[in-house]
């Protein structure tokens, strides 16, 4: 760890950071969203922010398993995700940054670590903004803000994962869905930068028969006080 990295895992830990991280299709975006809602607490989505650079990169007709181009990508892009909408470059990516080409680029992006260290540097500048927040991605507890007040690791079975991520792509089949699935659960998991782990004092949450209240609900019995009167 550098004295860069000490400085910034000290000022983690006094700010607000509520930490979501999960495999696809374990409810992420949704349970995170509605618990910053819940708190008033500002909301990150990481991974529209990876899979932005992944839209860039295929835009420019890049290949995204290029480290150098997928690099310069991340540390040129201009992005503003405010408003519930994603911009990349001016263009209004909300939609396709979702799309099946970009879900087959992320992993290879998101592997990258020059990509990691832009967006991770992004990521800390944009907690350090706003005093904290919550933040969902894959490596939120491991990597970004390990100091982080709570960390919540989200899973479900793969089925119902997929089940879940085949009703927000519907041009494609469950099984096609489960596949992919799996195999990016099994890039993420081994890739040498920042993999997708449970931090070992992350709180493990079974997302499989939840409701979306009973997640949050869940989460927010475990804040203390001053978080949860934020609210």
């Amino acid at each position: 760890m550098t004295v860069e990295d000490s400085v910034i895992v000290e000022d983690a830990s006094k700010t607000r950071v509520i930490a979501i991280d999960g495999p696809a299709g374990s409810g992420k975006s949704t349970v995170a969203r509605a618990l910053a809602d819940r708190l008033g607490l500002p909301y990150l989505d990481t991974g529209a922010m990876y899979r932005s650079v992944a839209f860039a990169v295929l835009r420019a007709a890049g290949d995204p398993d290029d480290l150098e181009f997928a690099a310069n990508a991340a540390r040129s892009i201009e992005l503003d995700m405010s408003d519930g909408r994603v911009v990349v470059n001016g263009v209004d990516a909300t939609l396709p940054i979702r799309s099946p080409d970009v879900t087959r680029a992320v992993s290879a992006v998101a592997a990258n670590p020059l990509v990691r260290r832009e967006l991770v540097s992004r990521q800390r500048e944009w907690v350090e903004r706003r005093g904290g927040g919550v933040l969902e991605g894959r490596d939120i507890g491991t990597a970004v803000f390990p100091n982080a007040q709570l960390k919540v690791y989200l899973t479900a079975d793969v089925q119902v994962r997929a089940q879940r991520r085949a009703r927000e792509l519907t041009e494609l089949d469950l099984q096609a869905v489960a596949a992919e699935l799996t195999r990016r659960d099994t890039v993420d998991s081994n890739r040498e930068a920042d993999p997708l782990v449970e931090a070992h004092d992350a709180v493990i949450v079974d997302t499989t028969a939840l409701a979306i209240d009973e997640v949050v609900n869940h989460i927010v019995a475990l804040l203390p006080s001053d978080i949860v009167d934020r609210g």
